[in-house]
């Protein structure tokens, strides 16, 4: 049930700023299983009574949004401008499939022998890109196309190899899979779950969730940029698929509690679970504003191991999903003591 969950969110569109069928599809999962709400910037707020009351309110938050494109200019030609939303890698854009709607185009550029020396040995920056949507003219696509409508990249998830998956926007639709999961069971204590928006684009969802929620304890359900690929330096692989969940002790925007770090360790080794920890300070996720919203909270991310985030096709383990939805319920039941 849980990797049908991750499928389904996934091929849902959600760029920043425009989560709502990945709302619906939450909300219509969540339904009955716990009170919730929808705030006013989109954010999903729940709450699942356990059988206990927690000695300290907690909070766990994964964000709804996805990395994508927007269009900010139509040519006279019929080509699409856009710049891009969060995060993207510039050099694995070029003849990208995308959907804008109910519309598909491709990302194009000046072809490769119009190109001069100079050119060919630089990244191409995306304002020197187009989308095209197959219009002959500014006024055939404007008619079908506006002015900020958000673009997706088009890619199937799909299994392959030995339990690995792949798809699109696994970041951090799995981390949303993982709270519904937790929602649709028994909790041992009392918790708040956010559903949250706008990470890709500053993290700004978190920070109003939190403001609301108030939680002493929060923890970041994310993904995280697995290296183990050939060719990278040992010292900068960060983590790897098939070594479980990964807990960060710093990265680029929080400095992780450390004892809930070290809490998390002990319990994971506890219970049998393998676990990996973070081995650089790099990136950085919806943590960051958690910890600073109304009067602060401890915080401590959980991630999901992934190699090539925020591209097409984003990759997982199944070993690595399982295993941190057995360790998110034993986190729940040891920060809530």
């Amino acid at each position: 049930m849980l990797l049908e969950t991750i499928r389904q969110l996934s091929e849902i569109p959600g760029v920043s700023g425009c989560e709502e069928q990945v709302r619906y599809a939450i909300l219509n999962l969540i339904e009955g299983h716990c009170i919730y709400k929808v705030d006013a910037l989109g954010n999903v707020l729940a709450f699942k009574k356990g059988r206990r009351e927690p000695n300290h309110k907690l909070l766990l938050s994964a964000h709804m949004d996805e990395v994508g494109l927007i269009i900010t200019y139509a040519e006279e030609d019929g080509l699409l401008r856009f710049s891009p939303v969060g995060g993207i890698d510039k050099r694995v854009i070029v003849g990208r499939s995308v959907q804008i709607g109910d519309v598909y185009g491709v990302i194009g550029m000046k072809a490769l022998h119009m190109r001069s020396t100079e050119e060919k040995d630089k990244v191409v920056e995306s304002d020197k890109l187009t989308i095209d949507i197959g219009a002959n003219s500014r006024e055939e696509a404007l008619a079908v196309v506006s002015l900020g409508d958000r673009a997706v990249f088009t890619s199937q998830f799909a299994p392959f190899g030995e339990g690995f998956l792949r798809g699109r926007a696994l970041d951090d639709r799995a981390g949303c899979a993982l709270l519904v999961e937790l929602i649709e069971s028994e909790l041992e204590y009392d918790t708040h779950f956010a559903f949250t928006v706008q990470e890709e684009t500053g993290t700004t969802g978190a920070k109003t969730a939190a403001a609301q929620v108030e939680p002493e304890i929060a923890i970041a359900v994310e993904t995280t940029t697995a290296g183990d690929i050939p060719g990278t330096d040992p010292s900068k692989t960060v983590c790897g698929l098939k070594k479980g969940p990964v807990l960060s002790f710093m990265d680029k925007g929080t400095i992780y509690d450390r004892t809930l770090y070290q809490k998390a360790l002990a319990v994971a080794e506890e219970k049998g679970i393998p676990c990996q920890i973070k081995a650089g300070v790099y990136g950085g996720n919806e943590a960051r504003s958690v910890q600073v919203a109304g009067n602060g909270a401890r915080v401590l991310a959980v991630s999901l191991p992934c190699r090539y985030l925020h591209t097409p096709s984003c990759v997982l383990h199944e070993s690595d999903i399982r295993e941190t939805a057995r360790l998110l319920p034993a986190l729940i039941g040891a920060f809530g003591e």
